[in-house]
């Protein structure tokens, strides 16, 4: 990354993907039922809401989000140009698609829950996509 001046609010930026996805996908990998019935809290299941549970499923999710984390503390480690855009085009792809799901099934949330869970993942999505842009402006 050629702007030093990108380097810390990108790296501050690659950190919280490495904890956040780091953190889900460890809980998905190791309490796979735990995470679908609990998450975000017991008294609001997001995973739960969209029945059946799937053992597999989630395992898989967990440990493909524990390498979207591996990944992305790379990046901040590294801050090499091409990995830290690869990080948060992943990033971008899947916060859409995460988003774009949850949205089109609202039906089982409650309101709070709807609008939490969205907002949530369109704050997630902003933050992702503004890396991007940041990542791809300061470099050129």
């Amino acid at each position: 990354m050629a702007n030093t001046k990108a380097r810390r609010p990108l790296r501050a930026g690659l950190v919280v993907i490495t904890v956040t996805q780091g953190l889900a996908g460890a809980w998905q990998l190791l309490l796979p039922r735990s995470f679908y019935d609990d998450f975000p809290l017991p008294s609001h299941p997001w995973v739960a809401m969209l029945p059946p549970y799937n053992a597999h499923l989630m395992v898989d999710t967990g440990a493909q989000n524990l390498a979207m984390a591996a990944m992305a503390g790379m990046a901040a480690v590294g801050m090499q140009r091409a990995l830290v855009r690869a990080v948060l085009v992943g990033s971008v792809i899947f916060g859409a698609a995460h988003l774009l799901f949850y949205v089109s099934h609202l039906q089982h949330f409650p309101p709070a829950d709807a609008v939490a869970q969205t907002a949530a993942l369109g704050a997630w999505l902003a933050l992702v996509a503004a890396m991007l842009v940041l990542a791809v402006r300061r470099s050129e």
